[in-house]
């Protein structure tokens, strides 16, 4: 219940609990209010202000809760504060609340009735009630900005307001929607800064501090900039100051670029200056170990307290080139030109390598972040400041390890809908993978399986190189999405335009034939021994003017997506005027087509391609820009895809569900037994086979008589019980005391534990998938469809998402199997019941998401038939899950 919470301008303020010992702040804290805030807040003048704060604080924290909001040094000045008193021997509770008069309009009161709402739900209390003074309009807006389903009603002299303390959709939007304002607004505070100082400036150039003041003045700055050097009056031609708070005017940001061990004492001057944003460079925190990471985290104390956001520690620093800013704040030696790219990097050196490759390339930035520890601001606070920024159309990320994956997949399946978001996720290797027991386990022990699905399943394009970023940041920078796969190649050179072809073609991109009309045109005027099936070659002789008429042919054949012009200069000479035939035709087609080009001149590129606001993506090699263009492609078909829905299973019985992994718990959890896996998931609706517990062989045999037909014997408590003998499929009634007999004997020999067994009717007929759930750590419960049985591990035909999954997502995740054509009627067999499948992965993604002490889930195989699907086989481990995150709070690092 203890947090940071972080305001609508982007600060933050620490939430609590009251404590007895708060009795003096809160009387303070009472008597600073402005006469009418008292007035509103008490009904009227105000008797005893101390025997007001005394009553607050004396709580049990069930019946009766106060939450206080805290800033400043050591957290002791209380800002705001919300408390429930519970109706005796009822489910409601009369609430109340304030906040200090200067921090009223942004986001505070209706973040404590949120926390106080969640605490009240667990403690039982199902609605709140308040009395309002009639002309508090204020706070009746406040409630009704909450997303809480309020009633009001009119009573004599004032208004009743009455809504239930459970989290609603609507509840969960409206926090979500202030979070993203409040992290943009957090990150606005260092990007869109007006004064700077420069903590530990120096003369030299040649350093860090040096070059940082050097390039805030070269550009220069639009605003003010204070070099602070205790040892020198004036750096760099500008006065100088000994200490931030000697400096007469307001600092908006402050760059801090001093040794280590003085950081938090120039922080904590930051903070009593006023200071609102704070960017440190300096490293030593924690990277180097445990001591630095202590460091750390008193500096990020010292932020929480004075309300300060921080960009690091042990970063490169930003850059935001818009013209009415101008702020460079890195010690890096380019500067990128003004553009629509932004970048954020969590590596300090590969930043500074980023903005070299982008001045090469020309490709213009809007602004730049090196966020290093990331601290405090977080890759998800960026995000939500680049949604918002006009300036943005495109968003590259080198992400080295996710704080939040869930919130983070929320930010960009909104973000990439309209603007591109391209990530190099480092970590690919298998040095990540951890011990897991279940075949779903095993099949997900590479985070990076997770990593690429959750990146896929909200948009994101993910290359795996920083070359590649570029690539395809060109081209979403430069041209239109394409409209669909289809690709058309235009060359002179025959075998280019082939490598060109099988890359697009193993990329997933259609090279088609052209319509019989651009062929016919296309004759008419390119030598007779060109080609124009697509590829069209048109071979070394093409002139400056056969370019050009045929890009307008080929962008105007209906067919046609997507254009790639590869142009390679049999004489350099030729070069300049096959580049603006080029320029020139590809804008007179007004964007009908996405076009690239590969113009591979030993000249470098033509003044025509190069110049800037020329809006023509070009690479060094085809097969780069085929690569680009598959990307493009993905995302444009991802845009196009419609969004699905999570389904709502009527007759879910959630709390029933509970109260089995709560018996599971009780004996500290691990491996649902049999009959608590049937129980689980019948609380869920997922179908299984008709099933029985044995005991012993003669239980397992007088069992299995009540099964009509042949049946199935297991042995319960081996994990692979292929391995070690433990089925036996095809039994009659008679056959099973035997068997039972003697698979207990070799489960014996194999030296694996045997828990009793299970009789199951024979399920046959069918097609055996997989479906599975495994919780990761990071990204929450992942779902698994594949391929099912003894062979899955082998095959490895799997597809997976993040829960919750949609219906679209399920059919998506099943159709694209290899193994997929096996329901579809493969070689004539019948279609098997695929919409029974995709409904048993939506109800093991609802279990996953409403149960999270469901570590694993793996029901293999899953029996798919010509009508329904059973389950034959299920496992599911149970642990304690760590707790809700609070409302508002900062969840990522």
């Amino acid at each position: 219940m203890e947090t940071d919470v972080v305001l609508r301008d982007g600060r933050t303020v620490h939430v609590r609990p009251a404590r007895p010992s708060d009795r003096d702040r809160l009387e303070d804290y009472f008597l600073g209010l402005s006469d009418e805030s008292r007035r509103l807040r008490f009904f009227g003048p105000v008797v005893s202000i101390r025997e007001r704060a005394a009553e607050s604080v004396e709580i049990d924290y069930v019946d009766h809760l106060t939450l206080l909001a805290f800033q400043g040094p050591n957290l002791a000045e209380v800002v705001g504060g919300a408390q429930y008193v519970r109706v005796a021997h009822s489910t409601r509770a009369e609430v109340a609340m304030s906040v200090s008069d200067e921090l009223q309009g942004l986001g505070l009161a209706s973040i404590l009735i949120a926390h106080l709402a969640e605490a009240a739900h667990e403690n039982g209390i199902e609605f709140f009630s308040a009395d309002v003074l009639p002309e508090n309009h204020r706070m009746i807006q406040v409630f009704r900005g909450t997303g809480f389903p309020i009633q009001i009603r009119a009573r004599p002299g004032s208004i009743d307001v009455e809504f239930p303390t459970t989290r609603t959709k609507g509840t969960t939007e409206h926090y979500d929607d202030r979070e993203r304002v409040a992290a943009a607004n957090a990150v606005r505070r260092v990007l869109e800064a007006r004064s700077v100082a420069v903590i530990g400036a120096s003369r030299d150039p040649a350093t860090i501090g040096g070059r940082l003041l050097r390039n805030l003045i070269a550009q220069p700055f639009a605003g003010i900039v204070y070099p602070v050097n205790p040892t020198s009056s004036a750096v760099q031609g500008i006065v100088a100051y000994g200490s931030v708070t000697e400096i007469p005017g307001e600092v908006e940001l402050a760059f801090v670029v001093v040794p280590a061990a003085c950081v938090l004492e120039v922080v904590r001057e930051c903070g009593e200056k006023g200071v609102k944003a704070i960017v440190v460079i300096s490293a030593g925190f924690g990277e180097t170990g445990e001591e630095g990471r202590a460091l750390q985290q008193e500096l990020v104390d010292v932020c929480r307290t004075t309300g300060m956001r921080m960009i690091g520690p042990n970063c490169m620093g930003v850059i935001n080139t818009d013209p009415e800013f101008k702020l460079n704040g890195t010690f890096a030696q380019a500067y990128p030109p003004d553009g629509r790219i932004a970048f954020m990097s969590q590596s300090g050196a590969l930043g500074i390598a980023v903005i070299n490759m982008a001045n090469q390339l020309g490709l213009g930035m809007s602004s730049f972040v090196s966020i290093g520890n990331k601290a405090d601001v977080s890759p998800n606070d960026l995000l939500c400041y680049w949604d918002e920024d006009e300036r943005t159309e495109v968003v590259l990320l080198y992400i080295e390890s996710f704080g939040n994956p869930r919130r983070f997949a929320n930010l960009v399946r909104r973000i990439g809908r309209r603007k591109p978001v391209v990530v190099v996720k480092s970590g690919r290797s298998a040095a990540g993978r951890r011990a897991a027991s279940s075949h779903t386990g095993a099949l997900l022990a590479s985070s990076d399986t997770t990593v690429d699905a959750l990146l896929r399943q909200v948009g994101v394009t993910r290359t795996d190189t920083l070359e590649e970023m570029f690539d395809v940041a060109a081209l979403f920078a430069n041209q239109p999405l394409p409209k669909g796969p289809n690709v058309a190649i235009l060359t002179n050179a025959g075998g280019l335009g082939i490598q060109c072809a099988d890359t697009c073609e193993a990329r997933g991109l259609v090279v088609r034939e052209l319509a019989p009309e651009t062929v016919a045109e296309l004759r008419s005027f390119i030598p007779a021994a060109a080609g124009v099936s697509n590829p069209v070659d048109m071979i070394a002789s093409a002139t400056a003017e056969d370019y050009g008429r045929a890009i307008r042919v080929i962008a105007a054949d209906p067919s046609i997506d997507s254009l790639i012009v590869i142009y390679i200069p049999p004489l350099e000479v030729a070069a300049p005027a096959v580049a603006r035939q080029i320029v020139d035709a590809i804008g007179s087609i007004d964007g009908r087509v996405t076009v690239l080009t590969c113009f591979m001149s030993a000249q470098g590129l033509p003044e025509a391609l190069s110049t800037p606001g020329v809006r023509i993506p070009s690479y060094v090699f085809p097969e780069h820009a085929a690569i680009a263009l598959a990307h493009a492609v993905d995302h444009s078909a991802w845009r196009e895809k419609p969004v699905g829905s999570v389904p709502q299973f009527p007759g879910i019985r959630k709390d029933e569900a509970a109260a089995v992994i709560a018996g599971a718990l009780e004996r500290r959890g691990g491996w649902l037994l049999p009959d608590e896996i049937e129980r689980l998931f019948d609380c869920y609706g997922v179908p299984t086979a008709l099933t029985f517990r044995a005991d012993s062989p003669a239980a397992a045999a007088d069992v299995a008589a009540r099964v009509s037909g042949l049946v199935v014997l297991k042995a319960v408590g081996p994990l692979h019980k292929t391995e070690v003998g433990g089925v036996r499929v095809g039994l009659a009634a008679s056959e099973v005391a035997a068997e039972a007999a003697a698979m207990a004997e070799r489960i014996k020999g194999h030296g694996e534990p045997l828990d009793g067994f299970v009789v199951q009717e024979l399920v046959s007929g069918g097609v055996e998938m997989l479906v599975g759930m495994t919780a990761d750590p990071e990204f929450g419960p992942v779902v698994a469809c594949g391929a099912g049985g003894v062979t899955v591990e082998l095959t490895r035909d799997i597809a997976v998402r993040v829960a919750p999954v949609t219906d679209l997502e399920a059919a998506e995740m099943i159709r694209s199997l290899a193994t997929f054509p096996l329901l579809d009627g493969f070689r004539g067999s019948t279609p098997k019941d695929v919409q029974a499948l995709e409904d048993v992965i939506l109800r093991v993604s609802a279990m996953a998401s409403d149960q999270p002490e469901i570590a694993e889930v793996d029901c293999n195989p899953v029996m798919v038939l010509d009508r329904g699907a059973a389950v034959v086989d299920a496992r599911v481990h149970v642990r304690l899950s760590a707790p809700q995150p609070p409302i508002a709070g900062r969840t990522d690092s």
